[in-house]
């Protein structure tokens, strides 16, 4: 099945559509958001991506992603992809907005694809036990739970487990 996303302008208007594989592979402004899962004991779970996926394969993400779908608002698309992610069911009163930011371009090596989107983040306080997470088959490997401390504290190997703009987003936003 091939996939149609929304190319965006610089005021994250709608300006046409394209397939999701050609906004890649050309560098398209598109829409995307993340959802960040952050526990009572500041700890955020992060989502181990499959070593096969078309973009950032086996590296760290934020709990939830994905792209904003023609006719989708980024509210809608984050409460989907939760429950496409994680198995958890939630309402937008539960998202806690933090920013929608021009992200930029980010060249993945591994892939040769580039990812240019406008971007919306949410934090979620997930009160529940990392196993509860249901994993999307083929999507991701697993989650991982990692303290806002050890974030604060990682070395240049342990950094690149991680999407970089997806690390610096979480260092810049979410650990104090």
């Amino acid at each position: 099945m091939i996939e149609y996303l929304n190319i965006v302008d610089e005021n994250d208007e709608v300006i046409g559509q394209e397939t999701r594989e050609n906004i890649h592979k050309q560098g398209l402004l598109h829409r995307e958001v993340h959802v960040h899962f952050v526990t009572p004991n500041k700890e955020i779970i992060l989502q181990h991506r499959a070593k096969d996926k078309d973009f950032c394969p086996d590296l760290l993400s934020a709990t939830v992603g994905g792209h904003v779908e023609i006719g989708d608002t980024y509210e809608k698309t984050a409460i989907k992809e939760t429950r496409e992610e994680t198995g958890l069911i939630i309402n937008e009163e539960d998202l806690i907005f933090l920013n929608k930011s021009r992200r930029g371009l980010f060249f993945d090596e591994k892939t040769n694809t580039t990812n240019n989107v406008f971007g919306t983040s949410y934090l979620y306080r997930y009160l529940g036990d990392l196993s509860d997470l249901k994993v999307e088959e083929g999507k991701a490997i697993g989650f991982e739970l990692w303290s806002f401390d050890k974030l604060k504290k990682l070395s240049e190997p342990e950094k690149e487990k991680f999407i970089p703009y997806v690390l610096n987003f979480i260092l810049d936003n979410l650990v104090d």
